[in-house]
């Protein structure tokens, strides 16, 4: 089944997802800001492997996808918090199955060796 995104097309809907969450560090960044609304700083902490200039491209790509909710606090320094966007809270079942998948596969793993 075809689907179309901005002006591209996907072979099939799961290619769409994969381009949309997919990679090392969006899915992490979706799942903490499903706990709570973060700032750059927090999240930066909570993922300590990437880097600064990674997180910044990772948070854009979700922004502009309208998965991930920007807000800008007009104070002074200025204050810039995460959220989830109502389609993004839509991803949290999905990751939770994601999560109990994995610890299963570790105890499997670990129980054939």
């Amino acid at each position: 089944m075809l689907v179309k995104y901005k002006d591209n097309e996907y072979r099939c809907s799961i290619e769409l997802t994969l381009k949309l969450i997919g990679g090392k560090w969006k899915v992490l960044i979706l799942w903490y800001l499903g706990e709570k609304n973060m700032r750059f700083g927090e999240l930066k902490r909570a993922l300590p492997q990437i880097t600064q200039k990674m997180l910044t491209k990772q948070l854009r790509e979700l922004e502009e996808d309208g998965i991930v909710n920007r807000f800008v606090h007009h104070q002074v320094p200025p204050k810039v918090e995460y959220s989830l966007s109502e389609i993004g809270k839509s991803l949290l079942p999905i990751l939770s199955t994601l999560s109990e998948w994995g610890a299963f596969y570790a105890e499997q793993a670990e129980s054939n060796h």
